[in-house]
């Protein structure tokens, strides 16, 4: 089906014409719309800085078709499976490199979910202090937070929050490494934190839960 450009109104900044078949893009530099959006930057003082973005998670509706379609034809290995009694639907974590997990799976569930397709996407800072300064900013900005702590399979100490169309976004810090042998961490070890406090006064082994400053627990989960 061919769709029509729309004609911009006269009001509107013209559009360069194309030369010798190739789009012009010089006017782009120069758009309204573009010169508005490019001056939003990073504050400074901010605290903590993205690393990289870590992983996605989907919903599918049928698990084992999507693990069969992303380790037998993408390549991904499975770190870690839960089953249906942890997760409704079951979960599966795969990986492309030495992080635990990149891609989540999860299977299809007994009611609509609210998102069809994207579950989270989350992003990795340097520190752990990084994570609790996010979360402080998270906080003074309003932004609704669904969850502070530590996760089991991979054991990332994370904070899992809400953009402003609800899409669900995670900052971590301490994700499991995975050798070129392929051992994962037991399951015996993980050690799921619903606070940002269990999660450093009770670290599972081999993660320093230590903090630069420690103060900043305090603030943001004072003792009772």
């Amino acid at each position: 089906m061919n769709v029509k450009a729309p004609v911009p109104s006269a009001s509107a900044d013209p559009v360069p014409r194309q030369q010798r078949g190739r789009p012009d893009y010089t006017y782009v530099d120069q758009h309204p719309e573009v010169r508005k959006l490019r001056g939003y930057t990073r504050p400074k003082g901010i605290g903590f800085q993205i690393r990289k973005i870590g992983h996605v998670v989907l919903h599918c509706r049928d698990l084992e078709r999507s693990v069969r379609f992303y380790t037998e034809v993408l390549g991904f290995q499975i770190s870690d499976v839960y089953p249906q009694e942890m997760t409704p639907g079951g979960m599966v974590f795969l990986r492309c490199n030495s992080d635990h997990h990149g891609i989540g799976l999860v299977g299809a569930r007994d009611t609509e979910a609210p998102a069809r397709d994207l579950n989270h996407l989350a992003f990795e800072v340097g520190t752990l202090d990084e994570v609790l300064l996010a979360a402080k900013r998270l906080r003074e900005c309003g932004a609704t937070i669904d969850f502070e702590g530590r996760r089991r399979a991979g054991v990332q100490i994370a904070v899992e929050f809400r953009d402003p169309d609800g899409h669900r976004l995670e900052i971590y810090w301490g994700i499991d490494q995975v050798g070129s042998d392929g051992t994962v961490r037991a399951a015996s070890q993980w050690k799921g934190a619903l606070s940002f406090r269990e999660a450093v006064e009770n670290p599972v082994p081999g993660q320093d839960t230590a903090l630069h400053n420690p103060a900043l627990l305090d603030e943001l989960e004072p003792r009772a």
